[in-house]
């Protein structure tokens, strides 16, 4: 009855898993078009995850993405958006 119980579990479970991989690899073929077909498995990963989770990261300001990125290296310029160029980004 033992092994009878662990198949009744991983019937459950299989559709589930089956429906966010299809999902998954519905993301992917998006992503990675004919025109984008060489990118690396770092990048993939990394575009999958903000199209998937596109609703969260429609949350995060620009302005924040800019400064996060200015604060990790020193540039050469300062990076500004287009609609306030000239001037240094703010919260």
């Amino acid at each position: 009855h033992e092994i009878v119980y662990k198949l009744l579990k991983l019937v459950l479970v299989l559709p589930v898993a089956t429906a966010s991989v299809e999902r998954i690899f519905s993301a992917m073929n998006y992503v990675k078009n004919k025109l984008r077909n060489r990118m690396g498995d770092q990048y993939l990963n990394d575009c999958l995850v903000t199209f998937i989770e596109r609703e969260m990261f429609l949350k995060v300001k620009e302005c924040d993405i800019i400064n996060r990125f200015q604060a990790m290296k020193e540039r050469r310029i300062k990076a500004t958006l287009p609609s306030h160029e000239g001037t240094e980004i703010e919260n």
